[in-house]
């Protein structure tokens, strides 16, 4: 091959094999970013990092999947509209270069039916690197970057390394110093990583992102000096670390820190010599150490002789778990508790460190905090409170809805964002990712009202000139308005780049609330529910299906009304509803009827179009300056 690994030798890309441990960062995640003052808890999040998991070297910041494709906005703009911007983003970067943690940003290759940037993609990350210094790109969905990549980012900033997220082929490892190790296949002999046992320096994070059971993951990065990804946040399902996961993790990295340069260099031994079954062995060697790391496979103690090692002059020997010395006789005893891992150093004392007293303590409190409880940590997902809002006849301009119950059929797309419950067990093979999936339920309505249109732009004029309404956040606050005004012509068009709290906003002011759900979709397919509020087929002429390019006025489509005369419940725009959910992570709401956008060349972007009436779409919320979209609008309700 001719290989050549001058990059790996580079001082700037010398933190590299030192970087075991990242985190795959949601930056909805209410522990990242605070939605009730608009800030980001990078101090917090890092310092729950250290306690929960030992604590993080890198952070992906995950910025667009699986909301991008509600508008035309594309990846660089997600980042553009985060919370402060790209100062913001530079601030965040600089809080974690100041803890000792690296960031990457994400790249989504597959995202072309958005808005074109004006620049190669190239250009554009390499410009996003530049502007907040990041140290990184992760290469989603990708097995390598192209060559250019490489040339790109030096000229950037110094130090940048690619991290794909498939197999790296072994041709791409000279310029590429990162990769995912995901689902690497599971045996009851631990695998050895084909490119970390290629080039040492490489650093691959073990991955099995809907598992619940990590020992796997942990074992196979323990044998082969290798990191771990920690992803809880699994694009908002919740697939949080058991507690013994979390205790092996915790136990491990300050080893893997402390003796990286071991970790990293040519003297390993895969599967060396051990004495009992179900466990197994790495050993490595350097700079008058040997270090053995040690997996229990089985869900047994292993106890007993664990290793028969050739004596050395002088020697001793410690349990780097456990914290303590275990003498200088060169057969090695002790306990490993089931599915977790052990680690034995033989050393001379000169070799050992003036610190060597301190490390032997922390790792016996680490040890003593071991917490073998498997039980999945779950989380309970709560309904925000609707407020009610009275008439005591019928508002103009609303229809009224009688008592009803109804059998509601709801139809959602399987995405790795779950459904009603962020931990929904997501499969990719059963059912499908992007196939469709169905909820049902019995629900009871009281007797309501609902506005017969979308609130237009001419609507939300009038009630900013009357209540004085101003957001704590103007970030996008009716982008597409001239002067504060409505576009001329496009008064009576739904007004968009609105979020949740402004539609909240309004409907208080007009002595209304938003639409639950529920209500929602049964205005819109009445009883026996239509497929779409005119009927059961797809017909032309009856919504906004796109063509125009933009909203439309909402009386534009009178035959495409709904049971009970409400315009507008297909195509257009999405709507909000009083459906926000929160599980302490992740807020999300569902909208509500398409849009006239759809964004075309990808299956990993949300459904747009036209959609029937018992089609839901989750949307993770952040904060209103990416919550506005151009293709989101709402109408109200009304106890009556």
């Amino acid at each position: 091959m001719k290989y050549d690994g001058t990059l790996y030798r580079r001082p700037d890309f010398a933190w590299t094999p030192a970087a075991f441990s990242c985190c795959f960062v949601m930056m909805c995640d209410e522990a990242f970013y605070n939605p009730a003052d608009g800030s980001y808890r990078v101090e917090a999040f890092l310092d729950d990092g250290i306690r929960q998991f030992g604590g993080y070297d890198s952070i992906v910041l995950w910025h667009a999947y699986p909301r991008i494709g509600l508008d035309n906005r594309n990846q660089f703009d997600f980042y553009r509209d985060m919370p402060g911007g790209l100062n913001g983003l530079r601030t965040l970067v600089g809080v974690c270069h100041k803890r000792g943690v690296r960031v990457f940003v994400d790249y989504n290759p597959w995202d072309r039916g958005t808005r074109p940037e004006g620049a190669s993609d190239l250009d554009a990350l390499a410009s996003l690197v530049g502007d907040i210094q990041a140290d990184g790109i992760f290469l989603d969905t990708m097995k390598h970057g192209a060559s250019a990549f490489r040339a790109d980012l030096d000229r950037a900033r110094a130090g940048v390394v690619l991290e794909s997220e498939g197999a790296l082929p072994i041709d791409n490892i000279h310029d590429h110093h990162m990769s995912w190790a995901q689902w690497f296949p599971e045996t009851w002999v631990p695998g050895v990583l084909r490119n970390k046992w290629f080039e040492r320096r490489h650093m691959q994070h073990q991955i099995r992102r809907w598992d619940r059971d990590h020992s796997s993951e942990l074992h196979t990065a323990w044998m082969n000096g290798s990191g771990i990804l920690v992803w809880e946040n699994v694009f908002g399902s919740w697939v949080g670390w058991n507690a013994r996961d979390r205790s092996i993790l915790r136990a491990m990295l300050p080893i893997q820190r402390r003796y990286w340069k071991l970790f990293s260099g040519e003297s390993w031994t895969p599967l060396a010599s051990h004495e009992q079954a179900g466990l197994y062995a790495s050993l490595w060697e350097g700079d008058g150490l040997r270090l053995w790391t040690l997996v229990n496979r089985s869900q047994k103690e292993i106890r007993g002789t664990l290793l028969k090692i050739d004596p050395g002059q002088g020697v001793q020997y410690f349990d780097l778990i456990a914290g303590r010395e275990l003498g200088t006789r060169p057969v090695i005893s002790g306990a490993i508790r089931p599915r977790v891992i052990g680690a034995v150093l033989a050393a001379k004392p000169e070799a050992l460190g003036k610190d060597w007293p301190e490390f032997l303590a922390s790792q016996r409190e680490l040890d003593r905090q071991f917490d073998p409880t498997v039980a999945f940590p779950a989380r309970t997902v709560a309904l925000r409170p609707i407020v009610p809002a009275r008439a005591a006849a019928v508002p103009s301009g609303m229809v009224e809805i009688a008592p009803t119950r109804f059998h509601m059929k709801i139809r959602m797309r399987v995405r790795e964002c779950g459904f009603y419950e962020p931990q929904s067990d997501i499969s990719l093979t059963s059912p499908s990712l992007h196939e469709m999936v169905w909820f049902e339920r019995t629900v009871q309505l009281d007797r309501y009202a609902i506005d017969l249109t979308p609130v237009t732009n001419a609507q939300f004029a009038a009630f900013l000139s009357a209540g004085g309404y101003q957001p704590r956040f103007m970030e996008n606050f009716l982008k597409h308005w001239i002067n504060r005004a409505p576009p001329s012509g496009k008064e009576d068009h739904p007004v968009v780049y609105v979020d949740l709290e402004d539609a909240r906003a309004y409907a208080r002011w007009a002595g209304r609330r938003l639409p639950t759900e529920e209500e929602w979709q049964y205005a819109a397919e009445g009883d026996p529910a239509r497929l779409y509020p005119w009927g059961d087929e797809m017909k032309p002429g009856m919504c906004n299906d796109g063509a125009a390019e933009g909203t439309t006025s909402v009386t534009r489509f009178p035959a495409g009304r709904s049971p009970f005369g409400c315009y507008d419940m297909c195509g257009n725009t999405w709507e909000w509803t009083e459906s926000e959910r929160s599980d302490g992570k992740t807020r999300f709401v569902m909208i509500r009827g398409g849009s006239w956008f759809q964004a075309r060349g990808s299956e990993w972007y949300m459904d747009g179009g036209p959609q029937p009436s018992n089609f839901s779409q989750k949307v993770l919320l952040l904060w209103p300056g990416l919550d506005r979209c151009a293709t989101i609008g709402f109408r109200c309700a009304v106890d009556l």
